[in-house]
C-alpha cells in the first residue's frame, strides 16, 4: 500500500510543478532582484554637536500661525557635521530613510497632541528644497556637498506645515532615521 501512495504522492506534485510552471504570466509569484553596494566611505557624524542621534527642538509658536492651508512656521536650522573621512575628498549626501513617521506627501507624522500638523524637512545645501522623505534616494531633493580635508557640513531646517490648515494646539514630536550617502 505504501508503493502506491508513494508515486501518486510524487505525480501530485509533478503535476503541481508542472502546471505552475506551464502558467507563466498568470502565476502568482515572480523576480524579485536585489542590488545593493557597500562603500569603504566612512565619516563621524554629529548632528549639531549631540552625536549622530540628535534633537531639533522647533521654537513655540500660536498654532493661529498654521491656520491656512500649506503654511509653513518655525523654520530652525540644524547641521550634520562630517569629520575624519575616510577617504578624504568625494561627495555626500543624507538619504532620510522611509519609517513609521513618513507620510506619504513627503512630511513627518506628528506623534504629539497638536492636530493638522505636521513636520517638514528642508535642504539648505544649495537652493533651498523641501525634502520629500516619502520617495527613493536620489529623488528626495536632498543635495550632495563636498568632502574635502576629511570634513563636509550639510544644512538642513525642520519647520511645522500644516498642509490642511487648522492647526490645533499641542505639543509636536517626530523621528526619522538618516543615513549619509557617499559618492
Amino acid at each position: 500500500m505504501k508503493k502506491i501512495a508513494f508515486p501518486l504522492i510524487i505525480a501530485a506534485i509533478g503535476l503541481t510543478a508542472s502546471a505552475a510552471h506551464a502558467a507563466g504570466p498568470a502565476s502568482n509569484g515572480g523576480i524579485l532582484t536585489i542590488n545593493g553596494e557597500l562603500t569603504a566611505n566612512t565619516c563621524d557624524v554629529s548632528g549639531d554637536g549631540q552625536g549622530n542621534n540628535f534633537t531639533v527642538t522647533l521654537p513655540t509658536l500660536s498654532a493661529s500661525e498654521l491656520s491656512g492651508a500649506g503654511t509653513v512656521a518655525g523654520a530652525t536650522g540644524f547641521n550634520i557635521a562630517l569629520q575624519n573621512c575616510t577617504p578624504s575628498t568625494g561627495n555626500v549626501h543624507t538619504f532620510w530613510e522611509y519609517g513609521a513617521n513618513t507620510l506619504s506627501n513627503g512630511n513627518l507624522l506628528n506623534n504629539g497632541t497638536a492636530s493638522n500638523v505636521e513636520v517638514q524637512l528642508v535642504d539648505y545645501n544649495g537652493a533651498m528644497k523641501v525634502i520629500d522623505a516619502s520617495k527613493g534616494d536620489n529623488a528626495q531633493n536632498s543635495q550632495s556637498v563636498a568632502i574635502s580635508g576629511g570634513k563636509a557640513n550639510l544644512q538642513y531646517a525642520a519647520q511645522y506645515v500644516s498642509p490642511a490648515g487648522g492647526a490645533t494646539a499641542g505639543s509636536v514630536t517626530t523621528s526619522v532615521t538618516y543615513s549619509m550617502a557617499y559618492q
